[in-house]
């Protein structure tokens, strides 16, 4: 490495110093670029093109999400109307959660729709579609993130999937878990561990809440249903 290091700077005080080397080498370099003149010519213009591509594309989604923020006006006064037909499938002149979702699929804005049209189909009972659209959601947002997680468990416990339920509210309580919505989604799990008759498991949940979360709320029930959940587990040994 050291010699390499010597021999490269002995030729760049070469060029330094001596004019003709100098000279030398821009004439070889110029000899290059006249032989491959079109081969540079083509990178360099394939470069262009990704630039531009990428402007291009950047400044379609910005507008995209745009369109679907001004669609989605209309759609979530509904949705807070609790007119959820209307918010989730448009009134005729303005489109619904589920047009908007799907049209401005990869936007921010159509992201959103997905979580709104979860909330709005899981209030009407539709729960297998319901999971499907909160399961498209995906936010940066933690506590937005661990809610959807949350009605994704809401809308497998009411299809009778209780293990895959407890399992979705675990993963919205481990969620950079916090003292506030974590406490609340362990109670969901332990619940609904023991409606899969996994009083184990719905032990360890309510303990959680017990050990990790002392000062929330809900400590006093999680000792309550901790108690029952380790009865039920032994009787079960």
């Amino acid at each position: 490495m050291a010699k390499e290091t010597v021999k490269k700077h002995s030729e760049f005080e070469e060029l330094v110093e001596n004019p003709d080397a100098l000279a030398d080498r821009l004439t070889h370099s110029e000899d290059f670029v006249k032989k491959n003149k079109t081969k540079l010519l083509g990178v360099f213009a394939a470069i262009a093109a990704i630039v531009v591509a990428g402007f291009l594309w950047y400044n379609y989604k910005s507008s995209r999400n745009v369109e679907a923020q001004n669609a989605m006006f209309q759609a979530v006064y509904y949705f807070e109307a609790d007119s959820l037909n209307k918010a989730l499938n448009g009134d005729g002149q303005y489109q619904g959660l589920l047009a908007i979702a799907d049209e401005y699929s990869g936007t921010d804005a159509g992201n959103l729709a997905n979580f709104y049209a979860g909330v709005a189909l899981l209030k009407e009972g539709k729960f297998a579609e319901a999971q499907s659209r909160l399961e498209e959601f995906s936010s940066d947002d933690y506590l937005l993130q661990a809610r959807a997680y949350s009605l994704t468990g809401d809308a497998l416990l009411e299809q009778g999937k209780s293990k895959e339920a407890a399992d979705m509210y675990m993963k919205a309580a481990n969620h950079n878990a916090n003292e506030y919505f974590s406490p609340q989604y362990l109670m969901k799990a332990g619940i609904a561990y023991e409606s899969d008759n996994n009083f184990s498991a719905a032990a360890q949940a309510y303990d959680k809440i017990i050990t990790d979360f002392a000062a929330s709320t809900e400590v006093a029930e999680a000792k309550k249903y901790k108690a029952r959940a380790e009865a039920l587990a032994g009787g079960n040994n």
